[in-house]
């Protein structure tokens, strides 16, 4: 009788042991509660999001949202491993706007941080399909990977560019600007934010005393307008006009969090099992790399020191029409 009653003890312990093991890898597999809808769009695929990423991106937002930090209902993920470039004049989708109230999700093109090349230096600039190397120092207009948060709006004025004939617009172009933590923190020191990719080159000034922009002599600039949707940027979240417009009508007023992918953690699990990077950008790059600040900083500040800009020049006037 007493080894009957043991053996059912002992099957007892086991059933509860068997049920707690498969308890705990359901709630391990299905810790980030992923709603159906927006697992549909997993993958790593483009214009989908992969798995890690999403999972990142709510846990901040999530995280913010029980803070009291944030009240939108929308917020944002970006995966900077992946192209920006597809070929055939095709960006790719690598920047997310998720509004899970609305069961909304949205994959656009976005810019990644150019680096640089310090001549002679060092050389960590990026091309325009892939990012190879990512950092936080200051000048180094590198992406950095983690958590921000979007915080105030500053629209200002670039300058003016023609249209059509005797047809000129003003560029005004609205900054929203980053903070961040942990590796991210220096954001507002870097003026790392999300903007439009427009600008104006070729700067010049002309003749417009009635204009409010006129400087105290009557002229204004004028530039050609650029769209570098496609390229590469200062370290910042760039968008096409039409995309920047819409995300930052999203925030303005109203700040949400942004999660970028990779941090520095993820670089250096680069090859180990598990690890997340893009395959087709993984393949083309090698391998890629952290600059930390501590370590980039001295470079970039002694580099200047060593290759002074020369002293600014006045704008020439414009020619022609």
């Amino acid at each position: 009788m007493r080894l009957k009653s043991l053996a059912v003890l002992i099957l007892g312990i086991l059933a509860v042991a068997v049920i707690a093991v498969t308890v705990s890898a359901r709630s391990f597999a299905g810790s980030s509660n992923i709603p159906d809808w927006l697992q549909a769009h997993v993958g790593d695929g483009d214009g989908e999001i992969s798995q890690v990423v999403l999972e990142r991106a709510r846990a901040l937002y999530q995280k913010k949202v029980a803070q009291g930090a944030v009240h939108n209902g929308c917020y944002f993920a970006m995966d900077a491993t992946r192209p920006g470039d597809l070929g055939n004049g095709v960006l790719g989708r690598r920047y997310y706007v998720i509004c899970e109230a609305k069961q909304s999700f949205r994959a656009i093109s976005s810019g990644h941080g150019g680096g640089r090349n310090l001549k002679g230096v060092v050389d960590f600039s990026n091309g325009k399909r892939c990012a190879k190397n990512f950092g936080n120092a200051l000048d180094s207009s590198l992406t950095t990977g983690g958590a921000y948060m979007t915080s105030e709006a500053k629209t200002s004025f670039k300058g003016f560019y023609r249209v059509g004939a005797k047809q000129d617009q003003a560029l005004m172009r609205t900054f929203i600007q980053f903070d961040g933590e942990g590796e991210t923190a220096n954001a507002r020191q870097r003026v790392i934010g999300g903007h439009a990719a427009r600008l104006l080159r070729g700067m010049c000034l002309r003749k417009n005393p009635n204009s409010s922009y006129a400087d105290h002599d009557g002229f204004v600039p004028y530039g050609k307008l650029v769209d570098y949707a496609g390229g590469r940027s200062n370290g910042c979240t760039s968008w096409s006009p039409a995309d920047a417009e819409q995300i930052i009508s999203m925030v303005k007023g109203n700040p949400t969090t942004l999660y970028i992918y990779p941090e520095s953690r993820d670089i250096a699990a680069v090859g180990k099992s598990g690890a997340y990077w893009n395959a087709s950008c993984l393949k083309e790059i090698g391998k890629p790399k952290f600059w930390p600040r501590k370590n980039l900083e001295p470079i970039i500040a002694q580099y200047k020191k060593d290759n002074p800009p020369p002293p600014p020049q006045p704008l020439p006037i414009c020619t022609g029409p």
